[in-house]
């Protein structure tokens, strides 16, 4: 049989490069409390600049809660055209019909496959190594007001490379006729920006 050299249809790298305005990659990740009980956390994150636009936090995740998530994350005049997601068991018909019915086209990846969801993969590790590995969970209202000060940190002050070291919020470069450099502290101290303060 005769070998082609280039693939018959567009490399996954490939895909993600040529969509990335229409892409959301949803993924699941658990967080244990220190009373044992297990936090499903859900995320919704675009692509183009990297923004989580939804998370939300459960201790029983079903399809139909999993699909009401994707709604709340986008107003219909704000869908995008694919979804990236795994093979979770959790994706059931509801929440495939619901997202069909919004008019989003599913892209599943191979089985064991998680770099085929890189950005989802690496926000979720980022989310475990600059912030839950450092802190106690207690439960679920705790985890919530964890996730919001790091998410509003990550949007606003953490670079990315593949951004050209912006954040997924565009900010406003500080010129040293400004003022002076000060520290603001995130999350109790945790992380930290430093930005220029007017006199």
């Amino acid at each position: 049989m005769v070998r082609h050299k280039k693939p018959p249809s567009q490399t996954w790298k490939n895909f993600l490069a040529n969509h990335i305005n229409d892409i959301a990659a949803i993924d699941f990740f658990i967080v244990p409390t220190v009373r044992n009980q297990v936090l499903f956390v859900f995320l919704v994150l675009a692509h183009e600049r990297r923004r989580v636009i939804h998370f939300n936090i459960t201790t029983n995740p079903t399809a139909e809660w999993t699909e009401q998530q994707v709604v709340n994350a986008f107003p219909w005049n704000e869908v995008l055209r694919y979804i990236l997601r795994d093979r979770d068991g959790i994706y059931g018909d509801a929440f495939k019909h619901r997202v069909s019915g919004m008019g989003i086209e599913q892209v599943i990846t191979a089985p064991r496959s998680p770099w085929q969801n890189p950005y989802a993969e690496r926000l979720i590790g980022s989310i475990r190594r600059e912030c839950l590995d450092h802190v106690i969970v207690m439960n679920e209202g705790h985890l919530r007001r964890i996730l919001t000060g790091y998410l509003s940190y990550y949007h606003r002050w953490r670079t990315h490379q593949s951004l050209g070291m912006d954040c997924p919020e565009r900010r406003e470069v500080h010129t040293f006729g400004r003022g002076r450099v000060v520290e603001i502290g995130h999350l109790g101290g945790l992380h930290h920006h430093y930005e220029r303060a007017a006199a």
